[in-house]
């Protein structure tokens, strides 16, 4: 009989290892965020507060993160599990929520610095109001008497139009365009009525206020009509919006930016503060003021005197000042006596003409043409022509540089001249004047009649004509031995270099 075959004892297997609870980390942060969502789609939570509560607590979702994983870890050892890691999409959520999160941060900072970005770069807030909303439009009106001892109003509007006119009783009425951006209706009617202007009495002041901040930061814009007796003295303040003001028989004071100022009409003074603005004044009996950074200028038939004090980007246009004009910027200087004309000046080009004196004009890179100018004359002017055409003569003083200057007289004017030019030449019509020249320079003197003024120019680098205003020649440009001058052919344009934008 034979023996069973033996086999060898087999080993223990291990037991198989168990495999770790799936996290409940990610989903439940995936569940909240899409909670919050739901609640801004129904309407029940504003999308502006959600953006601000998650730009300032999204690292809470972190926290909460690591909070439950801690949790998993803690219950898997004492089940004896191993712990689950993050894995891919938890690294995947962790940087989306990061990302998204520091977005939204620098977004939150940069709505809180809105104002001083607004005013930097001119931005308007109805450019921005339907990203995350709509448009809703409310009209209301203010009506109330004048009290026998209010002689002034102040308007403040922030964002809106402002138009000043006569009324034809000793009431004060207020017609209000809004425009409101939110979210819906509800909200709309909400921000409405938090933000009604407001008339208020102190004293002799009757204080409106248009209260467009009521409502914190949604976006409110504020039109108004305002009419008003034409004795009552007006201060404006805007920010954002058109200016006008007519018809009023006392003072004006404005102070506006990003808009269009008209004043018209004023038997007062004008004092219009302004940045980044447009200024039409008009028809004024007393002395006009303007001062800040603005685009375009005019000003026409003031009895007073006008100051302009500022940069001006574009042009400034003057007609019938009659009295003296001031003018002062970062690169003009310049005063008149009167001008019964019309001056414009952009930032290449300076042309007046029926001018007093005594005139005083310091700039640089400009093309200066004065016609039809009376009294005493200072003008100083690098990398542009000087043309002067004089109807009276009074004492001359012009220093240029890279320009010629042109001089016309009237035919019996009688003066004392000294004139130098290096490398120019010097033509004159009066044959009294002395004029001696070689390579280098060239120099002219003498008296002509009855020398009751003294003329002085000096110039640099190109050259110098006086001529009568009844000569009908043709201008040459200075002649030189390597081109010397052709009959007919007009004056070169003046040299001229790279130029800034303001005048």
């Amino acid at each position: 009989m034979s023996n069973p075959v033996q086999y060898p004892p087999q080993p223990p297997q291990a037991p198989f290892p168990r495999r770790p609870r799936r996290s409940f980390a990610g989903p439940l942060v995936l569940i909240i965020i899409g909670i919050v969502f739901l609640l801004g789609n129904m309407h029940l939570l504003s999308w502006m507060r959600l953006g601000t509560l998650f730009a300032r607590y999204w690292p809470a979702l972190l926290i909460l993160w690591g909070v439950l994983k801690f949790i998993e870890s803690q219950q898997a050892q004492r089940e004896g599990l191993p712990s689950r890691g993050i894995g891919a999409g938890g690294v995947m959520l962790i940087v989306a929520i990061v990302f998204f999160g520091l977005i939204a941060t620098q977004a939150e900072r940069a709505r809180e610095h809105w104002p001083s970005i607004r005013e930097q770069f001119n931005i308007d807030d109805s450019d921005f109001e339907n990203i995350f909303g709509q448009t809703y439009n409310f009209n209301d009106t203010l009506e109330q008497d004048i009290p026998a001892s209010a002689t002034s109003l102040r308007v403040n509007d922030d964002h809106g139009a402002v138009h000043v006119t006569t009324a034809p009783d000793n009431k004060i009425m207020v017609v209000i365009r809004k425009r409101i951006g939110a979210d819906n209706q509800p909200d709309a009617d909400k921000y409405n009525t938090q933000s009604k202007p407001t008339l208020t009495t102190a004293g002799n002041v009757i204080i409106l206020d248009a209260n467009t901040h009521a409502a914190g930061d949604h976006p409110i814009q504020a039109d108004m009509d305002i009419s008003i007796p034409r004795r009552m003295e007006v201060h404006i303040t805007g920010r954002h919006g058109d200016v006008s003001v007519t018809g009023r028989d006392s003072d004006v004071e404005i102070a506006a930016q990003h808009g269009e100022v008209s004043v018209e009409d004023v038997k007062g003074n004008v004092k219009l503060n302004l940045e980044k603005s447009s200024a039409k004044v008009e028809q004024v009996t007393g002395d006009v003021h303007i001062n800040g950074r603005l685009n375009e200028v005019t000003v026409a038939d003031v009895k007073g005197a006008l100051t302009l004090e500022g940069e001006f980007g574009e042009s400034v246009k003057l007609s019938r000042i009659s009295r003296n004009v001031t003018f002062k910027s970062s690169r003009t200087d310049m005063e008149f006596s009167r001008i019964d004309g019309d001056l414009d000046l952009d930032s290449d080009d300076l042309h007046a003409d029926r001018v007093a004196g005594p005139v005083r004009l310091t700039t640089r890179s400009k093309q200066i043409r004065l016609e039809d100018v009376s009294g005493d004359v200072r003008v100083q002017n690098e990398n542009g022509g000087v043309e002067l055409s004089m109807r009276s003569v009074g004492n001359v003083q012009i220093d240029n540089r890279n320009g010629d200057i042109h001089l016309m007289l009237p035919d019996k004017a009688g003066f004392r001249l000294d004139a130098h030019t290096r490398d120019g030449e010097i033509q004159s019509d009066f044959s009294e004047l002395k004029i001696d020249s070689n390579d280098r320079e060239a120099k002219a003197t003498g008296t002509v009649g009855n020398a009751t003024a003294h003329i002085v120019l000096n110039n640099e680098h190109d050259g110098i004509e006086i001529r009568r205003a009844s000569s009908n020649a043709v201008l040459a440009p200075p002649a030189s031995p390597a081109h010397p001058a052709k009959p007919g052919r007009s004056l070169p344009p003046p040299k001229s270099r790279v130029e800034p934008t303001e005048n």
